[in-house]
């Protein structure tokens, strides 16, 4: 089977489509984990003041900074990345003139807006993943702290 020049059309828009859409989804799954994250570190600071037994201090403690180092990785998920280095993308193309703009659009840039969207998209599932690493981790620490109080 060849591969026609329509094909090739057809396969950079929908990668370049894929791509987009993933990095959307990483955005979207980021935010819910933000909030989850944020309710259970409220909830925590709501027993901050009480005098409890020391395992649950110590793994109340270490759940709140794994939360707190996953709420930084989700914001770097979120976090707009505006360097206009690639050449393929809104950042670069709003240092120009129109002129340069039009200049830009010549040429097929397709396969160079997947390379940079698909960097872009790596990055934010690998921040995402770890994030969601932390909060199971503090999630497992806050059973062992609730388990402390029956101490």
């Amino acid at each position: 089977m060849t591969t026609t020049a329509t094909d090739t059309d057809k396969n950079l828009d929908d990668a370049c489509v894929s791509v987009a859409h993933e990095i959307s989804r990483t955005d979207g799954k980021s935010s819910l984990l933000l909030a989850f994250n944020g309710a259970v570190l409220a909830g925590l600071a709501s027993v901050a003041d009480k005098d409890l037994p020391l395992p649950t201090k110590v793994f109340g403690t270490a759940a709140v900074l794994a939360l707190g180092a996953a709420a930084v990785l989700l914001l770097l998920v979120v976090r707009p990345r505006l360097s206009g280095a690639d050449r393929a993308s809104f950042p670069y193309w709003a240092q120009l003139d129109e002129d340069a703009i039009r200049d830009c659009m010549q040429g097929d840039s397709r396969a160079a807006r997947i390379r940079v969207l698909s960097i872009l998209a790596v990055a934010k599932f690998t921040q995402l993943r770890r994030a969601i690493d932390l909060s199971l981790i503090a999630l497992a620490l806050l059973a062992l702290a609730t388990a402390g109080l029956a101490l």
